[in-house]
């Protein structure tokens, strides 16, 4: 019930702090929740790429030999054509043979990824 404002107020008002030094408490409180949601975050992060570094590295190097070894590849396509066709036909149909693989790949990766969206 609200109290007439002639009448004073019957208990003293001895924990009483004013708004402002509330307010400043309160975004101080603020500020130090949002630092240390940070280093979680941060700390998160950190592990994460610590996790992660190694396995890069290997697929990194997995992928450059799997690179060399479709080279070689491509080149003995070549090279055994050429012993029927000439150097520059094998080369030729080499590079139409692989190119039409990778096309279809491509093709099937993109058909893929619409279906997925």
């Amino acid at each position: 019930m609200l109290k007439p404002p002639n009448e004073p107020a019957s208990e003293p008002a001895e924990n009483v702090r004013p708004v402002g030094e509330l307010v400043h408490e309160l975004i101080e409180d603020g500020k130090a929740y949002a630092r240390a949601e940070i280093a979680v975050v941060k700390a998160t992060a950190v592990s994460k790429v610590q996790a992660f570094k190694l396995p890069a590295i290997l697929f990194g190097l997995a992928y450059l030999l799997a690179l060399a070894a479709i080279t070689a590849l491509a080149v003995g396509v070549a090279m055994g054509l050429a012993t029927l066709i000439g150097p520059l036909g094998g080369g030729v149909v080499a590079f139409l043979l692989l190119g039409g693989i990778a096309g279809v790949l491509v093709w099937i990766g993109i058909n893929k990824l619409r279906e997925g969206l």
